[in-house]
């Protein structure tokens, strides 16, 4: 890292607790999310979707909602002025379904209104007249992959198959285990619900939008390929945010209101409910996995065998990378010479999946850690040694063959959370609010039963397979003042607080002002992957050094100097070798330099027939011990402790890595016993958040976190992506716990009551 800091570190700078920018406005309640946009002489926008999951459209009639007073303008597939689809990886998905050609999925676009009023805005939909031939819907993924369902795209029905084989094999165990695991469709839950505001162009030849996202240049190309319009006249800036997690990687609304405001000559703002935003965003992909063990009577692992189907919904989204995240991940954390996986990323009727935290790599883990303890089992050996005994190492070989060159402390993680003490029993005569069920003596002492868990997890940072990923950051010293720029969406994690702390390290202020976040600076690309602190903090810090070594160039040339002895120290420049000191601020008062920079990782490849190449950049480690009460009548289940040990490279800022830790386990715990979206034919049975039941402060544990702190050389700030972990090996750690309660196999998240009952 290009920091050159001879005192301790000062408050708001890199390894301590900064404050957030936003913060106080969140807390206060007065921040400005995307859904409190408003623009003088707005109108409202509203989409039509479909009801059914697949179905030809034999006729749309628009004419009654015309008549309704208030009414503007009705938009359908006739209207898009250029490219009528979408998508991250392909341009699959429709804008709007068109007369004659197919709905894939129950919520599919079909034509979008702008008018005076929400209300007016629900009555047009609900006048507007569609005639469907309504089909069976597709939604077994294995009976596309065995060509027996009918061709729902022309794409196909197989996203993707991706086979891994390595090693010997004919090699066997004398120890082998299998299973056969299910994950349900989980969904983001953000609390910010999907809204944008479009304001067009006096000339109408250009439209600028703000929105909720996580990537504005990508939204931008693909916005201006619908609208027929160069991306220069396609200007977004980021509105709000409140989460993402990956469900704001696609896009949603931007096409149709933009395509509004530019047919109105009108701001147009649409905004969805919750029901809505159910249909609007992709998923965590619902999977189906096989998996077999091979180890010798020690329990060291010789061979692993896999099988895993993904279904990616209506739409390929980033379909094919979650798979590819999940089979190169068939491993874990874990010494593996010997193995063949095969995968499958399958299209069907139901909703559109795509990226949510930990992308693929969640259900990899839940079937590798379930296999875990069964291995240790049959072996006889303890959880804890078993992982252990075969915990991966630095300069390990992954089953793609790429070579493990991140720091890789596999083994410090499981000691250091091994040694997290364990919450004390439960009192014989409890709070009820301590007990499974809480309150209204649902649980009785006696039947409760404890139960401990472990989860160990591997997570590949960064864009993988070759993906040309990069991200720019400007930095600007005008009159004394500091300012950064950079494309970085925030959603939460907290970059514009890093942005903040790299730019006070490097260049000794105190103050740094954050410039807007729009697409009128380079690309940062998404805030996904676990990557921003690494691309984005790494491209502010270049951008911050280019300034800096030019604020030295001066203090140089104005004292005579030779500048490679200055450096900044705290707040001052200093020469070094002698006694000379001068005040940042003093110096930069009368500059003007303006620094942009990109920041590149080292590139990656596709892996080849047979599943081998280097196609991820880095990896983070992270080991998860759970304790769960369980009450196996009623099937009944609290989880007591998440204890944990994360591998982070370098602490940024401690607070922050606390609030993500936190954060990621309660979605883990989330998808382990409550969280998932109920598919009937195709059709969501639960789009709400008193269906689809969320973890509340209640139900959230005692979370004991600690951070192994190795300086990750491949890294420009020496820090891992801290986002993504946390809520990877909670999973199958809460349900191992849960197991080693009951006694029961439980193959399948999120474990329900009836699953535990005896």
């Amino acid at each position: 890292m290009n920091v050159s800091v001879v005192s301790p570190p000062r408050s708001g700078t890199l390894g301590t607790n900064a404050s957030r920018p936003d913060g106080v406005a969140k807390v206060q309640g007065g921040f400005a999310f995307s859904s409190d946009m408003w623009a003088e002489n707005m109108l409202w926008g509203a989409t039509l979707r479909s009801p059914h999951p697949f179905a030809r459209i034999v006729s749309i009639d628009v004419s009654a909602a015309w008549k309704i007073n208030g009414v503007e303008v009705i938009v359908t597939a006739d209207d898009v002025p250029g490219l009528n689809a979408y998508g991250l990886i392909v341009q699959d998905q429709p804008v709007f379904a068109k007369v004659g050609d197919l709905v894939r999925y129950s919520g599919e676009p079909i034509a979008a209104v702008a008018a005076d009023h929400p209300e007016t805005c629900k009555r047009a939909l609900e006048a507007i007249k569609v005639e469907y031939e309504v089909f069976n819907p597709v939604v077994d993924p294995e009976e596309c992959i065995a060509g027996r369902a009918p061709e729902i795209h022309p794409h196909g029905n197989v996203y993707r198959h991706q086979r891994i084989v390595t090693g010997d094999l004919s090699v066997e165990g004398d120890v082998v285990v299998e299973g056969d695991y299910e994950i349900g469709m989980q969904d983001q839950a953000f609390l910010g619900l999907e809204a944008a505001l479009a304001i067009p162009d006096s000339g109408g030849d250009g439209v600028e939008l703000y929105i909720a996202t996580q990537w504005l240049h990508e939204d931008r190309k693909q916005i201006a390929a619908c609208l027929g319009l160069p991306e220069e006249k396609v200007r977004l800036v980021l509105g709000g945010v409140g989460g993402a997690f990956g469900a704001r990687e696609d896009i949603s609304l931007q096409v149709h209101t933009c395509l509004l405001a530019l047919r109105t000559g009108r701001p147009v703002r649409i905004a969805y409910g919750r029901e809505e935003s159910f249909y609007g965003h992709v998923h965590r992909h619902p999977a189906r996995i096989w998996m077999r063990h091979h180890a010798t009577r020690d329990g060291r692992i010789v061979k692993i065998e896999s099988r895993m189907v993904f279904d990616g919904g209506a739409y390929c989204s980033t379909s094919p990378a979650v798979l590819i995240n999940g089979i190169t991940h068939t491993q874990g954390p874990y010494k593996c010479d010997n193995a063949v996986v095969d995968g499958y990323a399958v299209r069907t009727n139901n909703p559109p999946c795509g990226a949510m935290r930990g992308f693929g790599v969640v259900q990899a883990c839940y079937a590798h850690e379930s296999q875990m303890d069964k291995l240790a089992a049959a072996c006889g050996i303890d959880p804890v040694e078993i992982r252990l005994l075969n915990a991966m190492e630095t300069g390990d070989k992954l089953i793609t063959g790429q070579v493990v060159n991140s720091v890789a402390p596999v083994e410090e993680c499981i000691r250091a959370t091994a040694a997290i003490p364990l919450p004390p029993d439960l009192e014989s005569d409890p709070d009820f609010r301590d007990i499974p069920g809480g309150s209204g003596r649902t649980a009785d002492r006696s039947h409760i039963r404890r139960g401990i868990g472990w989860g160990v997890s591997i997570k590949n940072l960064m864009y993988s397979e070759g993906f040309d990923d990069y991200s720019t950051a400007r930095c600007r010293i005008s009159n004394g003042v500091v300012s950064v720029k950079f494309a970085t969406a925030e959603v939460g994690q907290g970059f514009v607080m890093l942005a903040q702390q790299i730019a006070r390290t490097v260049l000794g202020v105190d103050e740094v002002l954050l410039d807007t976040i729009d697409t009128q600076v380079g690309s940062a690309g998404s805030t996904s992957a676990s990557r921003q602190t690494w691309m984005s903090g790494g491209a502010v810090n270049a951008a911050c050094v280019a300034v800096r070594d030019k604020v030295l160039a001066h203090v140089a040339q104005y004292h005579d100097m030779d500048v490679a002895n200055l450096a900044v120290d705290g707040t001052d420049i200093v020469d070094t070798r002698g006694s000379f000191r001068v005040a940042v601020a003093d110096v930069i008062s009368h500059l003007d330099i303006d620094e942009t920079a990109e920041y590149h990782h080292p590139p990656t490849e596709d892996l080849d027939e047979n599943g081998q190449g280097n196609c991820h950049v880095a990896f983070a480690f992270v080991a998860h011990r759970a304790v769960v009460d369980v009450d196996p009548e009623l099937g009944l289940v609290k989880v007591v402790q998440v204890a944990t040990a994360q591998d982070v490279g370098r602490v940024l800022n401690p607070l922050s890595c606390v609030g993500q830790v936190e954060g990621g386990i309660a979605q883990g715990l989330g998808l382990a016993v409550m969280e998932e979206i109920v598919v009937t034919n195709g059709k969501v049975r639960n789009p709400s958040f008193t269906d689809y039941l969320l973890p509340t402060f209640l139900d959230a544990p005692d979370v004991e976190a600690v951070f192994i702190e190795e300086f990750e050389p491949k890294s420009p700030l020496g820090a891992k992506g801290v986002g993504e972990p946390p809520c990877i090996s909670v999973t199958p750690a809460i349900a191992n716990a849960i197991r080693n309660a009951t006694g029961r196999e439980l193959p399948r998240v999120p474990i329900r009551p009836y699953d535990v009952c005896l």
